[in-house]
């Protein structure tokens, strides 16, 4: 499979298709088995075998002929194409419809009857990929287990996470049946929770199984909140450009000069970078840069604020607004990831906390017994209630921070026209 291919939806078709009107019901017969085709009708389509006539009489007739329009993927079009050629009927490709939006079928997204990645769950569940946009399934899955890495990092509690993944592989019955599709996600999240616990030396807390690698996330607080910073500005940066080739293939570059997620908040966001490195380093070129790199980005805001507001002493008075409140978001966007280092912090003070208790307790006797009590639920119900907020917050920085600025509309899935059929799949009766 292309890399191409991967990142955007299947190529679609718009098709008429067309028929003796004598043997238009077989050829919705041959439709219907294909499941390739996505009929636009006048009535939302039923699956029960009456679809047939409400679909033969909505069909277009003119003279001996009838005919359909719809949608199909144009990998498809060439199979149908001699599946219809018996019967005398054909598909042929048409203009597509300026102002129509296709509908979206991914690669991953389980058309064939297998079940789509959990990366692809992942986006689904905030909307359908518009047909012109970049499907970032396979990137959003890395960031969320980074994410979540960095705010459960603990070397035990990530071998646990990631056994636990690893046994849902392959489960077909049972209970855990219907997660065995997340495994990847699951095992995924775990590794990188052991590479952080690895880095943060923690292991079932500060148990001295393993040394510090990077940095005692209790110790050094502030270069963590400017780890999960950095971060997130990364992050970010691959949000901007995402949408920037999004907004370009959407409306053209005309569009993407001006949108907030386009080539001027990428701009934008890109000045405030510059502008942070230079005053940290005391940089003065680098400032000067970046002034005048926001001064060009916020211009082109306003102007495609004033545009959308549709001018005017109102319009001025909505773009301003507007533009402050980018401005505003766009630093608080970027603050926002500093939950990676506070949840991080938490997940380490719980274990330190359920750690000290342990040694606290620690000695002959009835202590020993008491002391790896303590131990073991401390660390069930800091997994538990960590391994929530972890997965929370990741999914909330994905969807508020990051998919925020990939998408702007939301597309509609690919629905193929594939009622049931009659028994046999008959014509009933119509002339071969």
């Amino acid at each position: 499979m292309r890399w191409r291919e991967a990142l955007s939806p299947v190529r679609m078709h718009r098709v008429a298709l067309v028929v003796p009107e004598t043997r238009s019901r077989q050829m919705l017969v041959e439709l219907a088995r294909s499941g390739t085709v996505e009929l636009d009708l006048p009535y939302p389509p039923g699956a029960d075998a009456a679809e047939l006539d409400r679909a033969s009489d909505a069909a277009v007739r003119s003279g001996p002929l009838a005919g359909w329009v719809g949608w199909m993927p144009a990998r498809d079009l060439a199979g149908l194409q001699e599946d219809l050629a018996p019967i005398g009927a054909a598909a042929v490709p048409i203009a597509h419809p300026r102002g129509l939006q296709p509908p979206t079928l991914l690669t991953d997204a389980g058309a064939d009857g297998s079940r789509p990645r959990a990366s692809r769950t992942l986006v689904d569940t905030y909307g359908t990929v518009p047909y012109a946009d970049v499907d970032p399934s396979r990137l959003a899955g890395l960031a969320y287990v980074l994410m979540f890495g960095m705010m459960f990092g603990d070397a035990g509690h990530g071998a646990i996470l990631l056994l636990m993944g690893l046994a849902l592989r392959g489960r077909r019955t049972g209970r855990l049946a219907a997660l065995s599709q997340a495994w990847a996600f699951v095992a995924g999240a775990g590794l990188m929770s052991v590479l952080f616990g690895v880095l943060y030396g923690e292991a079932f807390g500060p148990t001295g199984l393993l040394p510090v690698l990077w940095l005692d996330p209790l110790a050094s607080p502030l270069p963590l909140l400017g780890a999960a910073i950095g971060l997130g500005a990364v992050l970010l940066a691959a949000a901007y450009a995402i949408g920037t080739v999004n907004r370009v293939r959407e409306g053209g570059w005309g569009y993407a000069l001006y949108a907030r997620s386009g080539v001027a908040g990428s701009a934008l966001f890109a000045a405030a970078a510059l502008l942070t490195w230079g005053l940290a380093g005391g940089i003065d070129p680098i400032v000067a840069v970046a002034v005048g790199l926001a001064a060009v980005a916020l211009v082109l805001l306003f102007v495609g604020l004033l545009l959308e507001a549709g001018g005017g002493g109102s319009g001025v008075v909505q773009a301003v607004v507007e533009l402050v409140d980018t401005v505003v978001r766009l630093g608080s966007n970027i603050v926002s990831f500093a939950r990676l280092a506070a949840f991080g912090l938490t997940h380490a003070a719980l274990l330190m906390i359920v750690w000290d208790g342990t040694t606290g307790l620690w000695g002959p006797g009835w202590r020993a017994v008491a002391a790896v009590l303590v131990f073991v639920v401390g660390n069930v119900v800091t997994f538990a209630l960590e391994a929530l907020v972890a997965g929370v917050q990741a999914l909330r920085l994905e969807y508020y921070e990051l998919f925020a600025r990939i998408f702007t509309s939301e597309g509609r899935p690919f629905r193929p026209w594939a009622p049931l059929l009659p028994a046999g799949g008959t014509d009933r009766g119509e002339n071969p």
